[in-house]
């Protein structure tokens, strides 16, 4: 048996990962009304933990509470619980590895504000199929420096408090991503035209997280190697960027794609993909002909195999995501040797979206379709938080009720506080 998954990885930073297999970061919804962690996540993670992976790296943490990306983010923007942020990261290192925060504004692809608005690079509105379209409040730059400001105060609170190393989120369309892409970002100014403006607002955000944590603190990134839209951002950008942060000192560079407009992330992948496992791996491919960081491949890897491909073709992280919401110990079996296979749980999904939306066209059915096979993992993560065991057996009708009425409940609890910020 190979033993390229056990074999440690150091970082540029100098911090070693025990392994190469990591649980991908996932949104967990489960914190409280005020945005703050709590036991339910102290739990997830602490089982993850024990799982095996050597590194953790955590669902999205919002860097301002006033725009969410789901109304159950963790949000650090002067809202205490500190003491919980700290039984968060000591259970998600409880087992020795590495656990890490991920960075996030949600920008225009937000769920959840608090002032009636969603910022973003330009008045460019969000095309979403069964979401009502809606106007973003363009950026000024005052408010661009205060975001990245925001950042850096967040990395160094997730030092302070026990984490081993963050995540910059500049994927999937959300704030940082936007700036990057010339559909969502038609600004005239600095942070727009070229790809050099662009891509400031993420080059500026990693030198404001490198100086708030230091040179010896892990620091990752999560970026499209494609927006995979006419007039996204492209793979061909992507290089470019990938250029400039080999140049700020980052740790690892997670590469994955597509928006929420522009979805491959999210629908269904063609069987030939799926076959040939890791839905971006030929990007990251060429990814790694111009890159200096490490790099993390997530998507589709499921097999032993698979992985081993991936890191002697050049990967240095396998990252797992939905077999890990209900197989939470499938790295320490894989590095065992005990199981080949990591299980995909994807065989009685999706829902049909007729039996909840007769009405629906074809653009909103097959949307529901697919956000429907996210719903199931996300009310799987939720039974752990609560200290249930996963369910695979629960079918996807009932996953998808459990998760409106969760959601609607967490909406109503946010919408009662006394002030926006309470």
């Amino acid at each position: 048996m190979s033993d390229l998954l056990s074999q440690p990885l150091k970082l540029p930073c100098g911090a070693t990962l025990s392994n190469r297999l990591a649980k991908a970061p996932l949104t967990e919804g489960l914190a409280d009304e005020h945005n703050r962690a709590n036991e339910k996540l102290v739990r997830l993670y602490r089982r993850w933990s024990e799982g095996g992976a050597g590194l953790l790296v955590s669902g999205n943490v919002q860097v301002d509470r006033r725009y969410l990306e789901r109304p159950g983010n963790v949000a650090i923007d002067n809202n205490g619980g500190l003491e919980w942020i700290k039984a968060y990261a000591k259970a998600g290192t409880s087992a020795g590895n590495h656990f890490w925060m991920q960075i996030n504004h949600p920008g225009r692809q937000g769920a959840v504000t608090r002032d009636g608005t969603f910022p973003a690079p330009s008045a460019i509105s969000l095309k979403v199929p069964g979401r009502p379209p809606f106007v973003p409040r363009v950026m000024p730059e005052t408010e661009i420096l205060d975001v990245i400001r925001r950042f850096g105060f967040v990395a160094a609170t997730a030092r302070e408090c026990g984490f081993t190393g963050v995540q910059i989120h500049s994927a999937h369309g959300y704030l940082l991503s936007s700036f990057l892409s010339g559909l969502s970002n038609t600004r005239t100014d600095a942070w727009g035209g070229r790809l050099a403006n662009r891509a400031r607002a993420l080059l500026e955000t990693v030198r404001a997280v490198r100086e708030a944590v230091g040179p010896d603190f892990p620091v990752g990134v999560k970026l499209n190697s494609s927006d995979f839209q006419k007039g996204g951002f492209t793979n061909e950008e992507c290089l470019d960027v990938v250029r400039w942060l080999g140049e700020e000192r980052i740790d690892l560079l997670e590469i994955t794609g597509g928006t929420y407009e522009g979805v491959p992330w999210l629908e269904d992948v063609k069987p030939s993909t799926r076959r040939r496992e890791g839905y971006f791996i030929d990007y990251a491919r060429q990814i790694q002909s111009v890159a200096t960081t490490p790099l993390m491949i997530t998507g589709g890897m499921r097999t032993r195999a698979g992985m081993e491909d991936a890191l002697r073709g050049g990967m240095d992280m396998i990252g797992l995501g939905r077999p890990m919401c209900v197989d939470t110990d499938i790295c320490k079996r894989l590095l065992a040797g005990e199981t080949e296979v990591a299980a995909s749980y994807e065989s009685g999904l999706p829902l049909d979206a007729k039996q909840i939306a007769v009405d629906a066209t074809e653009a909103e059915a097959k949307a529901l379709e697919v956000w429907s096979q996210l719903v199931w993992f996300f009310v799987q993560l939720w039974r752990i938080g609560e200290g249930q065991e996963p369910k695979p057996e629960l079918s996807a009708l009932e996953a998808y009720r459990i998760y409106c009425e969760t959601e609607q409940r967490q909406t109503e609890k946010l919408a009662a506080l006394e002030s926006p910020l309470d």
